[in-house]
This record gives C-alpha cells, sequence and structure tokens, in this order.
C-alpha cells in the first residue's frame, strides 16, 4: 500500500485538512519557509532586526519540519517502489531531445549528479536557483505552501495573487527557461 503515491484524490485532502487542524489546534499557520527565519534566529543570533523575534513561540515548526525530513527519510528507505518512474512516451521523446533518457530515479541521472553539479553550469544553477528563490520566498511573505494551501484557504487576497504569479513562474519555467538551459 505504502511503495506507491497516493492518489491525488486522497494526498490532496490530507494536506488540506492539515490547515483546519493547525488553526484548530493551536491558531498555527501552515508554511515552511518560515522555520529557516526560525532557525537562523536560534542558531546565528545577529543584530539584525528581521531575526531578532522570539523564535521559542514558532518553535513547534521546527518540529513539524523535522517530521517532514523523518517521514521523507523513511519513506525512501522503507517504502521506495522497486519500479521504474512511469513517464508517458510524450514527455519521454520531449527528454529525448534534450538527451535525457534515464528514468530509473526520482530524477534524471543525466542533469541530476555530481559531476554535473560540479561544472560551472551547475554551481551556477544552483547558485541562482537558491537566491532565486530565497529572494521570492521572502518578496512573497511566504513560500508557496504557505501561500497556495494556507493562505487561499483563510481567502488572502495577497495569497492569490502570490500563486498566480507562482503558477505563472512555473509556466515560465517549464516552457521557455527550462529547455533553454538543458540546450
Amino acid at each position: 500500500m505504502f511503495t506507491s503515491p497516493l492518489p491525488w484524490y486522497i494526498a490532496g485532502p490530507l494536506i488540506g485538512l492539515m490547515v483546519p487542524i493547525l488553526l484548530i489546534i493551536g491558531n498555527k499557520s501552515f508554511g515552511i519557509s518560515s522555520s529557516l527565519r526560525h532557525i537562523c534566529a536560534s542558531c546565528f543570533p545577529a543584530n539584525i532586526s528581521f531575526f531578532k523575534y522570539d523564535w521559542k513561540k514558532e518553535i513547534w515548526n521546527l518540529f513539524f519540519v523535522a517530521g517532514i525530513i523523518l517521514g521523507g527519510f523513511i519513506a525512501a528507505m522503507y517504502m521506495s517502489n522497486p519500479n521504474p518512474i512511469e513517464i508517458s512516451e510524450s514527455m519521454q521523446k520531449t527528454f529525448a531531445q534534450y538527451g535525457i533518457t534515464d528514468f530509473s530515479g526520482l530524477v534524471p541521472n543525466q542533469i541530476f549528479n555530481w559531476n554535473e553539479l560540479l561544472t560551472f553550469k551547475g554551481l551556477s544553477m544552483m547558485i541562482l536557483g537558491g537566491f532565486l528563490v530565497g529572494f521570492g520566498t521572502r518578496y512573497a511573505g511566504g513560500c508557496t505552501s504557505g501561500h497556495s494551501i494556507m493562505g487561499l484557504s483563510t481567502l488572502q487576497w495577497p495569497s492569490l495573487i502570490a500563486t498566480i504569479c507562482f503558477m505563472i513562474g512555473g509556466f515560465i519555467s517549464a516552457w521557455f527557461i527550462v529547455p533553454f538551459i538543458l540546450n
């Protein structure tokens, strides 16, 4: 039962139920990006106003993230599907145009490996990508999970705008930026 992905009609409602559970249990917001702020505030106490707050009140969020990491580790070690990832024929043809043919792991080995990472292109993409994700998360006031799951369910107008922008950015990346990078 646990060696294949849960169907969307089970996984989606389970994720969606986190919103009312967190609100009912302790008036907490679902989101992951704030946990990085808590980690920085607790581990690197500097004279930066952004990190000067009582992070101990939000320690539950760090346990939440630790649970996500532990759950991911357990799932990868003990519940992995031994079968290759199923990808449609049309997608395989599209990937083959870029030289990607190995779908034995969760991500294509031709682009996600140490040899690729340690090239100038790989390092620059990781650094630029990390900066853009970090800057965008801070600029938007939260991450995709916080805005798209928690913000939309609580009818927050800024979260709707942020989610629309996330989707537009994803479409632009998928259709224009990724093909440019893979060429």
